[in-house]
């Protein structure tokens, strides 16, 4: 079975298309008008292996805010809908990525039971118009969409970048290792036989 999806969302303040192929290499087109969340999009897709297709336009001479949180949105159907009845995945998983002075987990459980928690540091050098309060509403558009408990831990950082450049790419890993088929699993992965 392909794992693939297509999503479409057009509102006033937006107009995003997604198409995710997941069990691609990590091939990705990305304009979305802000250029960092390009570059963060890109490390998810590339480190999760994720083939993706993300063409958004949005109110950004507003704010980011409308574009990031319906990105996050979008991203979310389209990896419900590729991930269909998520028998036979390991549904668990969990990476740890360092960057420079960062270290950052992330946990997942594919439960359909949408929850987000983000804990980062407090004090954080900021360098640039793209900040982590976009990120966290990103992943929380992002695990409710999708049906995921989504677990992120920064241990320290100092770099803003660093840290978000972190948080990509361990949710890449993580999300991976989540949806990664077993042999050894007939159903779904839980004692109830439901998630």
């Amino acid at each position: 079975m392909k794992r693939i999806a297509d999503i479409e969302r057009k509102t006033s303040e937006t107009h995003i298309h997604i198409h995710l192929n997941m069990d691609g290499n990590g091939t990705r087109t990305i304009s979305t008008g802000i250029p960092f969340f390009d570059h963060m999009l890109s490390l998810f897709s590339a480190h999760g292996f994720f083939d993706l297709d993300v063409t958004a336009r949005g109110d950004i001479d507003i704010d980011y805010h409308h574009t990031v949180e319906d990105v996050g949105l979008c991203l979310g159907d389209a990896f419900d809908t590729a991930l269909g009845d998520r028998k036979g995945i390991k549904r668990y998983g969990h990476a740890v990525v360092p960057m420079d002075e960062t270290l950052a987990a992330v946990t997942i459980d594919l439960s359909k039971r949408p929850f987000c928690q983000i804990n980062t540091p407090e004090k954080l050098e900021y360098t640039g118009l793209f900040n982590l309060s976009l990120t966290k509403e990103f992943l929380r558009a992002f695990a409710t969409r999708c049906g995921m408990n989504l677990h992120v831990n920064v241990f320290y950082g100092e770099n803003d970048h660093h840290v978000m450049e972190a948080i990509f790419k361990a949710l890449g890993r993580s999300l991976d290792d989540a949806s990664t088929g077993d042999s050894r699993i007939a159903g779904i992965l839980s004692t109830k036989g439901s998630l």
